[in-house]
């Protein structure tokens, strides 16, 4: 209790640094300002003074800001590489947007690298993976919320905007293999790692990796299609968590814990968390009906393009994963016990962002509104594919 005044504050600062990130046009900024939502939301996993959040704050800011010491790197290099004829070196997107065919590709290629190791560490893309599980199980559960519906995606979102400045140089067709095989890595590890969990937030966890290793996928690609429905995967995706992790929440309070051995007549006792997570785990697989079902379908159709073998790995990948979620939570809601436990009573507060994220995501897996559909294009427009 003492330390509530602190969390909300370090909470809204967080939304602060996630807005400015987002807005940042100066490359620099949006490396200060993802800096920033590291140390802020770290902050808030170890609000609860527990020693497992302490180790899991400290996991996260030593890997995602020591990666992000060699995107620091890269951006000197880029700083220095955009710097041609008379015009003045610049990190401003735009400029560097137009200035790309100038770039020599060699030194471009070194500092795309460099500026990935960063980012893919902010987006939990393996190797740099292993503080995203710690975090998001020990964090507060609308902390995990903004981890893994925002904090990731600032990651995925530099790396947008740097492959968009490699598709105007010649080692485009290089940095589009790393993504891919990272991608690939990301979805192969998280797949394993999904098969042996016993703990739900940690199983929304992996499965958050391997989300971020397809939309890894789908920007290696390079297409305006496949980016298009990365960038739907990515709205899809936050929505689809936010709902996963707000009925873990509720799962949590009820049980005092997140393990599936001390979690048994849960649909009883609390059915719209229950249902929360059924309903979750259906769409982050990519069930039918759903808006991930979509964006995954487009994508790998886009894939088939690129490569058969590589979208036959990436096919059973998927189905090995909808398989681990599906075999987890039947054990998870088939565990009954005659031990009789008092209902949390959760208030409205927790339970009315569950019903309108259910909603919300079974009206985008039947039609995506004109307005989403238009300021997606823009966005793939303004990229320059």
């Amino acid at each position: 209790p003492k330390n509530i005044k602190l969390f909300y504050i370090t909470f809204n600062l967080l939304f602060l640094a996630v807005i400015l990130a987002f807005s940042s046009n100066n490359l620099a900024l949006l490396w200060i300002f993802a800096e920033l939502t590291t140390v802020l939301s770290a902050i808030l996993i170890v609000i609860l003074n527990a020693k497992e959040n302490i180790t899991a704050a400290l996991k996260y800011v030593f890997i995602a800001s020591t990666a992000m010491l060699f995107s620091f790197i890269g951006l000197i290099f880029l700083f220095a590489l955009s710097k041609f004829h008379a015009a003045d070196a610049t990190l401003n997107w735009d400029l560097l947007l137009q200035r790309a065919s100038e770039f020599s590709p060699e030194l471009f290629l070194f500092s795309f690298i460099l500026i990935f190791v960063g980012f893919a560490a902010k987006s939990g893309i393996v190797p740099f993976h292993t503080w995203l599980p710690a975090a998001y199980s020990k964090a507060p559960s609308d902390v995990s919320v903004l981890l893994s519906g925002s904090i990731t995606n600032i990651g995925i979102y530099a790396i947008i905007r740097m492959y968009s400045i490699a598709q105007h140089t010649s080692s485009q067709p290089f940095i589009s293999k790393v993504l891919l095989f990272f991608g690939i890595l990301s979805i192969a590890v998280a797949v394993i790692s999904m098969v042996v969990r016993t703990n739900v937030k940690k199983m929304i966890a992996f499965s958050s990796v391997e989300n971020m290793g397809f939309l890894l996928v789908g920007i290696g690609i390079g297409s305006p299609i496949s980016m298009f429905w990365v960038l739907f995967h990515t709205v899809a995706h936050s929505l689809n968590k936010a709902l996963l992790f707000f009925s873990a929440g509720i799962i949590h309070r009820q049980y005092n814990s997140i393990k599936s051995e001390f979690i048994h007549d849960a649909i009883r006792l609390q059915p719209l968390a229950s249902w929360g997570l059924i309903i979750g785990s259906a769409a982050i697989i990519g069930m039918p009906l759903f808006p991930l079902f979509i964006s995954k379908f487009f994508i790998l159709s886009q894939l088939a393009g690129t490569s058969k073998i590589l979208l036959f790995s990436v096919l059973v990948l998927l189905l090995i994963a909808a398989g681990s979620f599906a075999w987890f939570f039947i054990n998870l809601f088939g565990n009954i016990k005659d031990k009789k436990l008092p209902e949390y009573k959760a208030p409205m507060s927790m339970k009315i962002p569950i019903i309108i994220l259910i909603i919300l995501l079974l009206v985008l897996g039947i039609f995506i509104p004109a307005g989403l559909r238009s300021l997606l294009h823009s966005i793939v427009s303004g990229l320059g594919l």
